[in-house]
């Protein structure tokens, strides 16, 4: 029997930080599409699996988007609870399992969740994040991570005080490490993949990701985490420019766009 995956996009009206975010235009094309390409890439990538896509949002704007290019794309109008900026994201995710299982009669095995905002993903990532949930059963969550550029046991530092009126800083974390590759691997999370096993996803009370067992799909560093303000923006296209020209990986997901 095939597995049932249900994949999430999720997008709110306006942004406090970054206004009206994900209906931005990116390298030419909305910002919303390289999101729907990579899944797209990944329904080809596993036709073993039951793949429906969703977009759960209180925007008309980026909801009239999808629907113009990819009108199989279900549409959850978001409610106004949910639609805070303060609204823990799992709770989004728990409101389109639970309608989505309602409306199809079905269960899913897996959700994985694709951010809006972070656009730069090579071909296989989506499919070789669920790989890697595949190959651990045991984990209740898989989510997407790039390798830190600082590490707490090494190189990062925190105040103690105010250190213009007499404080100081000191190490994070107390360590005896000398040069970073002694320290322990640390990682970003990068906010592009998540992965959650469907049980732990519809019982979670907390909305705290870390309540489950997690892993981890290491993705490759493209210097931005996500798009979060004007300047995230105009660096993430400078650098996808670049991608997109030089790396076939990347430029896949581009030229899927409809």
């Amino acid at each position: 029997m095939k597995k049932k995956v249900l994949v999430t996009i999720c997008g709110r009206a306006g942004s406090k930080g970054f206004r009206n975010k994900n209906l931005k235009t990116f390298c030419g094309r909305p910002l919303v599409y390289y999101t729907l390409s990579a899944a797209g890439l990944f329904q080809k990538a596993r036709p073993d699996m039951e793949v429906e896509v969703c977009l759960n949002t209180d925007s008309p704007e980026l909801a009239a988007l999808v629907a113009e290019k990819y009108p199989e794309t279900v549409f959850l109008p978001r409610g106004g609870e949910l639609a805070g900026d303060t609204v823990p994201k799992m709770a989004v995710f728990q409101d389109s399992l639970a309608r989505m299982e309602e409306k199809n009669g079905t269960r899913y095995d897996y959700l994985i969740d694709l951010d809006i905002t972070s656009p730069l993903r090579r071909c296989g990532d989506v499919a070789g994040a669920v790989a890697a949930k595949e190959a651990r059963p045991d984990m209740d969550l898989i989510f997407s991570v790039t390798e830190a550029r600082r590490n707490p046991y090494f190189n990062q530092v925190r105040a103690v005080g105010d250190p213009a009126r007499g404080g100081h800083v000191e190490k994070v974390l107390d360590s005896p490490f000398t040069a970073r590759q002694q320290a322990p691997a640390v990682y970003d999370l990068n906010a592009s993949i998540y992965v959650f096993e469907r049980d732990f996803l519809a019982r979670n009370k907390t909305g705290i990701l870390w309540d489950g067992v997690c892993g981890i799909y290491e993705m490759q560093d493209t210097g931005v985490l996500d798009i979060d303000s004007e300047d995230d923006y105009l660096l993430m296209e400078a650098i996808a420019a670049h991608l997109y020209q030089k790396e076939e990986d990347f430029a896949k997901v581009q030229k899927n766009i409809r």
